[in-house]
């Protein structure tokens, strides 16, 4: 076998890089260039590789941010891009990785958490991780009125629009005092960049940024990136129409005096998590989408 070296701070190694994105490229079908070259790949953002020749094999990244429960806040680190080159699987890869994260993170966390498929359920157990449920929140909604207040659509592939976006968020308040994520403005980047690049909105008599996407008769909601406490009834007669039936909510909502119901969220991926805390996780929530790694 070929000497396995494990190799961090890639970011500005170009040919690491480059490697890096070959391999995300293959795995996820995203490379993450476009936000390396936008400057959002910041220090947050720490891949472990195992590099052969020059070349990524396989990764596990540590995301640093913090979680926000009941109103308080928590050193959270976050794992991502698990991956491997097909002709190196089954050699303990991600084993390596894995342990070689939780020695160098040892102690500098409260909450070490991560989102696996279907196919790896069983591994991350083997390191302390537990399963925990998450729930989604809908509501039914009709709208009785349509409000006439500017919604301007923000254009990611605008250099003014994107600088807007991340400016904005990073003096963002957190979505939810009951749980929600802070501190990850550049893994909310990621999404507008590449998951929702033609469903980002400014409202600006609100002063509140919206992730949302209808479809058919459901008003999805993904993110509400905003500087002060928002009020939903405004901001639902801005952005839903006539066909809006449902509002489902991408987070964990607590507004008052709204009736929000929940179900257990059936995703393709399970959330798994490793306390090292008193943190203690509520029984219901939903983990926002858009600081997913």
């Amino acid at each position: 076998m070929k000497d396995i070296n494990i190799i961090r701070k890639i970011r500005d190694n170009d040919q690491l890089r480059a490697s890096f994105n070959l391999l995300a490229s293959s795995t996820f079908g995203i490379s993450f260039e476009e936000w390396y070259q936008k400057e959002f790949w910041t220090e947050k953002y720490d891949p472990f590789c195992c590099v052969v020749d020059d070349q990524v094999v396989a990764n596990v990244s540590v995301n640093k941010l913090s979680l926000i429960v009941e109103g308080t806040k928590w050193r959270a680190l976050q794992i991502g891009t698990v991956m491997t080159d097909p002709l190196y699987r089954n050699q303990g890869l991600s084993r390596l990785l894995m342990n070689n994260v939780l020695e160098t993170y040892r102690n500098q966390y409260d909450i070490m958490y991560l989102f696996a498929n279907q196919t790896v359920l069983n591994f991350y157990p083997k390191f302390g991780f537990q399963a925990v449920a998450e729930y989604l929140y809908k509501m039914e909604y009709q709208l009785e009125h349509i409000d006439v207040g500017t919604v301007q659509h923000l254009n990611v592939n605008n250099e003014n629009d994107l600088e807007f976006i991340y400016e904005f968020a990073k003096n963002r308040i957190p979505v939810s005092q009951a749980f929600s994520t802070i501190d990850s403005e550049e893994l909310l980047m990621f999404y507008c960049l590449y998951v929702f690049p033609q469903h980002v909105y400014y409202l600006p008599e609100e002063d509140v940024i919206i992730v949302c996407k209808q479809e058919k008769n459901d008003l999805h909601i993904y993110d509400l990136v905003s500087k002060k406490e928002v009020i939903l009834k405004k901001l639902l007669a801005s952005i839903a129409n006539l066909e809006t039936e449902t509002i489902l909510f991408h987070y964990t909502p607590d507004y008052n005096r709204l009736e929000i119901k929940k179900e257990l969220y059936r995703g393709s991926e399970q959330l798994f998590v490793k306390i090292n805390s008193k943190l203690l996780l509520p029984k219901v929530f939903k983990h926002p989408l858009t600081s997913q790694a």
